[in-house]
């Protein structure tokens, strides 16, 4: 008996996507998703949260 494929959503559309070589584009359903969320990142759309502390360096004492 036969595998069942496994089928996962599409990060950029949310439909149905096979999980499996003949798929090239996984985890994206097709080309334009996959090319869409290339475009996300490399124009900095998505980013990682960071708190901003002060630097550590900038309260050593100075040497008079």
């Amino acid at each position: 008996m036969p595998k069942p494929l496994a089928k996962v959503r599409c990060p950029q559309c949310g439909g149905e996507s096979e999980w499996n070589a003949a798929n090239k584009f996984r985890p994206f359903c097709c080309e334009r998703c996959k090319l869409i969320d290339l475009g996300a990142w490399a124009s900095e759309s998505y980013r990682v949260p960071v708190q901003e502390t002060k630097d550590p360096l900038s309260e050593l004492p100075t040497e008079e």
